[in-house]
């Protein structure tokens, strides 16, 4: 089975990519929404965020927008944080690979944003960067989460430099121009995918 690691800074495409190779009929382990569903039930991981940071919590549901300025204010929050999450994460992710090898899956996608910051790259056969000139991931950071620019820019800031991410890419997809461009791009690479796999 091959797998592609799909990763990205935020604001960069990356959900619009992931969302295109779906439609190409390739599964996709979509690390997000494992992030919100273990922020959403009540459980293990829940509890540990509400005893991490006083007040984020309410009636078993986390206030992002707290959440967030918490994060912003003290970043040895968020490495506490990855610790309580990222190894459930991981499991589910490992999971998903298990499932799709047993009904004999070709070609699935791992869409995670922090692949290379924990490592994930080591599972990968090729490793998709996701890109976009600079400016335009600032007003999509700060359009989707509704803040000043200024602050998208710091959570940017905190992220691996797109330069580095790059470097350590097999293919870059760059999703700056317009979505036909972006889907031309994917179905380019998911021919050279199935070619030689």
């Amino acid at each position: 089975m091959h797998i592609i690691g799909l990763t990205g800074g935020m604001g960069m495409g990356k959900t619009t990519v992931a969302t295109l190779l779906q439609q190409e009929g390739v599964p996709v382990f979509d690390a997000d929404a494992e992030v919100l569903r273990l922020q959403s039930e009540p459980g293990p991981v829940l509890l540990a965020i509400a005893n991490l940071i006083s007040g984020v919590v309410h009636e078993n549901v986390i206030d992002r927008s707290a959440l967030r300025q918490a994060v912003l204010a003290d970043p040895i929050l968020l490495q506490k944080l990855e610790k309580i999450i990222h190894p459930q994460v991981r499991a589910a992710c490992m999971r998903f690979i298990i499932q799709c090898r047993r009904v004999g899956t070709r070609v699935v996608v791992l869409d995670i944003p922090l692949l290379l910051e924990t490592g994930g790259q080591k599972l990968c056969h090729d490793v998709v960067v996701v890109s976009t000139p600079r400016w335009i991931q600032v007003r999509r950071v700060a359009a989707r989460k509704r803040m000043p620019l200024s602050e998208a820019k710091k959570i940017i800031a905190r992220q691996m430099p797109n330069a580095k991410r790059k470097l350590m890419a097999d293919k870059v997809i760059q999703t700056g121009g317009s979505l036909y461009e972006t889907q031309r791009k994917v179905r380019q690479f998911m021919r050279r995918v199935r070619r030689y796999r």
